[in-house]
């Protein structure tokens, strides 16, 4: 018998890998990979960020993030600027053409996971966001 622990992991990575494939099919549909897609929600969601901070918030690897912001920044999505302070630090900002991209895609995809999370109570809802804090907050930092 499968212990609740892998059960509960199991349950988390099917339903995480049916919102990305959701997420995924929006974003083809506007000629972006999933990657772009979650590097330019970052920025509309949150604004200016440096590119380890969208890294970051993507849990991308540092490998494959400067390929992702390249891509965009030739389709004219996201432009990169200089830290007043650090020149060593860039900083990523959506362009106006990103900004209008993001806008129509951004809301499609957050559809898709009101409705998935529709069978749901809102209660369910909360204590689902406490448990899943409670678990972050009790790792083991290395």
């Amino acid at each position: 018998m499968i212990k609740s622990e892998m059960k509960i992991l199991i349950g988390l990575h099917r339903n995480v890998s049916v919102l990305d494939k959701k997420t995924s099919k929006i974003a083809s549909e506007y000629n972006l990979t999933f990657s772009q897609f979650m590097v330019l929600e970052a920025l509309y969601s949150k604004g200016k960020m440096t590119v380890g901070e969208v890294r970051d918030r993507i849990l991308s690897s540092v490998g494959t993030i400067p390929v992702i912001i390249n891509n965009l920044v030739k389709m004219g999505y996201v432009r990169r600027l200089s830290d007043s302070n650090d020149k060593r630090i860039c900083i990523l900002e959506l362009t106006d053409k990103g900004y209008e991209v993001i806008s129509k895609i951004a809301p499609e995809n957050e559809k898709n996971i009101i409705d998935i999370m529709s069978v749901l109570s809102d209660s369910e809802k909360e204590n689902l966001v406490m448990l899943l804090k409670k678990i972050y907050n009790n790792r083991k930092e290395e």
